[in-house]
């Protein structure tokens, strides 16, 4: 269950997260519904983190939270926003997810 807790925090953090970008789309937090729905979001991944590392190390989970986190935001911005795509970002989004799995 430990793991479940944790792939819906990843997955509620990057939801957030994508929030934050549609509430700064229009002059800085001024979409309140979005800004709203990214703390509550974060909130509950806070909360569900906390309930993974109950069985699963500390530096394993945050480690794979994270960095998950942070490639599926990369790819989100990429697909969704049109962010550009370089060597450089592709190499690093690698090294991020062998970094975690050398933790885990």
């Amino acid at each position: 269950m430990c793991w479940f807790y944790l792939v819906l925090a990843i997955l509620t953090e990057t939801v957030g997260t994508t929030f934050m970008k549609l509430s700064t789309l229009s002059e800085g937090l001024t979409r309140l519904g979005y800004g709203v729905l990214m703390l509550a979001l974060y909130a509950l991944s806070l909360g569900l983190v906390a309930l993974a590392i109950k069985r699963i190390e500390v530096s394993v989970a945050y480690a794979i939270w994270s960095g998950m986190g942070t490639a599926i935001i990369a790819l989100i911005g990429i697909v969704g926003f049109q962010e550009q795509v370089t060597t450089l970002k592709v190499v690093s989004l690698v090294l991020i997810i062998l970094g975690v799995a050398g933790l885990s």
